[in-house]
């Protein structure tokens, strides 16, 4: 593998920089730098012809046919409720960021797509700001880094944009009946509330005591906590870490690259639990230890695979 090849446990990441043009009610002309991760992005493509949806929303577009695969194109500057200047007032290329995240296909109009950035996940800082673009608050943005020039690039949470747009729903409701009971600790690991609100619900349903932690980096201090309370004993109370991948300051594979080093964490079994559907973070999973690999939010697929790998784990 060469030094150009993205490393599993790198804390890097490669980010899709695209462009969104606004014109300012003075006239002015602001481009807003905005990040998508190349895992989420399966192609990036010129404008198709679009078949319109009558009765959707306005920033729907409309959908075109992707190699067999109907794909719904949505004008994220519309969404955003931005004033787009015309193409003589800026430099406007659009194009049609074709994503894959939660096992679903949605192409995203920008004004242009400039390269790819790789970053370190400890040059990126949460979200903490509550001004707005429109629509676009803190809860769409997963975190922010600076690049060249002293710019701001803002990494959108795509999941929290697709589920306001009503693409999908996030839940993890199933019968009670149908689930196994557990105890014991599940460190629960992600920066989305959401996400770790919902999952911690699912968690406490199985009878397990959850604690959170919103990034790698607080991950492996909770871990150092757990471990200053219970010694070698640790191993008996803490049952699961259910991670998420994509995290500011730390992420998932390298918190787990480092906690498979560690003589005292490595036979806690470890789940990862990401909206990146594609083909190969399970296998990037394994290469750091894990246990496990789910595609949020599919309840059957959550349950059963925690019941099995705590089954495995108790065998």
């Amino acid at each position: 593998m060469d030094d150009k090849t993205l490393k599993v446990g790198s804390n890097e990441l490669e980010l899709v920089d695209f462009r969104l043009f606004k014109k300012e009610p003075d006239g002015t002309i602001y481009e807003g730098v905005y990040g998508i991760n190349v895992a989420k992005v399966r192609e990036i493509i010129k404008m198709p012809e679009l078949t319109e949806l009558p009765g959707s929303e306005d920033y729907i577009e409309g959908i075109f046919d992707l190699r067999g695969i109907v794909v719904p194109v949505v004008d994220l500057a519309k969404w955003m409720g931005i004033n787009v200047p015309s193409e003589d007032e800026a430099p406007i290329k659009k194009r049609v960021i074709i994503t894959e995240f939660n096992n679903i296909l949605i192409g995203f109009i920008v004004h242009d797509a400039k390269r790819i950035r790789r970053i370190s996940w400890s040059d990126i800082e949460p979200a903490s700001f509550s001004a707005a673009q429109g629509k676009l608050d803190r809860s769409k943005i997963t975190g922010i880094t600076r690049i060249e020039d002293g710019e701001i690039l803002l990494i959108l949470d795509l999941e929290s944009i697709v589920e306001e747009m009503g693409f999908f729903e996030s839940n993890l409701d199933i019968e009670e009946d149908k689930l196994e009971k557990f105890s014991g600790i599940v460190l629960l690991v992600d920066d989305s509330p959401t996400a770790r609100r919902i999952e911690k619900e699912a968690l406490e349903k199985m009878g397990f005591e959850v604690i959170e932690a919103t990034n790698g980096e607080e991950g492996l201090q909770k871990l150092e906590e757990l471990y200053a309370l219970y010694g070698e004993n640790l191993k008996e109370k803490l049952k699961l870490i259910l991670s998420d991948i994509e995290m500011p300051k730390m992420d998932g594979y390298h918190m787990a690259a480092r906690i498979h080093q560690d003589n005292r964490f490595n036979s806690i079994p470890l789940i990862f639990s990401s909206s990146i559907s594609d083909a190969f973070s399970d296998i990037r999973g394994k290469e750091v230890g894990a246990e496990g690999y789910l595609v949020k939010f599919d309840p059957s697929k959550f349950y059963a695979k925690i019941a099995e790998v705590l089954k495995d784990y108790k065998g």
